[in-house]
């Protein structure tokens, strides 16, 4: 049996999670979230970068 989920399941997940952990917390963890991709994919640009100064130095 297939699980979907639709709005009003979704509404009152996000509703639960609100009350379990505060907006507040909420926002840190996002923005913490949102620090990391940022991190990860300056790394890849930052990897791709030193991939191709190899390439061209050979």
């Amino acid at each position: 049996m297939p699980f979907r989920l639709g709005l009003p399941e979704l509404i009152i997940i996000l509703v639960i999670v609100v009350l379990l952990f505060g907006i507040g917390r909420i926002n840190k963890i996002a923005g913490e979230l949102g620090s990391g991709i940022k991190a990860f994919r300056k790394g890849l640009q930052d990897d791709e970068e030193e991939t191709k100064k190899e390439d061209d130095s050979k």
